[in-house]
């Protein structure tokens, strides 16, 4: 994981889908993640319910979960979502960081999610969040 400056405190966290974004809101000082709902939208369509909840928010940076193969190999959606990280920082000048978050989806309907998205993006959240000092 990259280096996370100490002055960074509240992210705003995104499980990327074509179709389907979750979002979850974290904090350094709880080290933990509230799932905030799932965004229904396509292209650019996501950009203005992503820029309401960045308002909300006001986070001082960003998380994109970044999917991999079981093995680490990269494909198509892995690329999508460091596109969708490029995109995030581009329009909103905010530190991206990037997560790996194989298994996110799985682990959140395992445990039941009614909002699996939303869950995932709080688990890779939480992820980000143990990990840093």
């Amino acid at each position: 994981m990259p280096d996370v400056p100490s002055h960074l405190h509240t992210f705003l966290a995104f499980d990327y889908g074509l179709k389907r974004t979750g979002v979850a809101v974290g904090s350094r000082l709880l080290r933990s993640a509230q799932p905030q709902g799932t965004i229904q939208a396509v292209g650019e369509a996501r950009f203005a319910p992503i820029e309401a909840r960045i308002r909300e928010w006001q986070p001082d940076a960003l998380v994109v979960g970044v999917p991999f193969h079981p093995d680490g190999a990269s494909h198509e959606n892995t690329e999508r979502a460091r596109k969708f990280a490029r995109q995030l920082r581009g329009r909103y000048r905010l530190p991206v960081f990037e997560v790996d978050e194989r298994y996110s989806t799985t682990e959140a309907l395992q445990a039941g999610a009614k909002d699996a998205d939303a869950a995932a993006a709080c688990i890779i959240l939480e992820q980000f969040l143990r990990n840093l000092p």
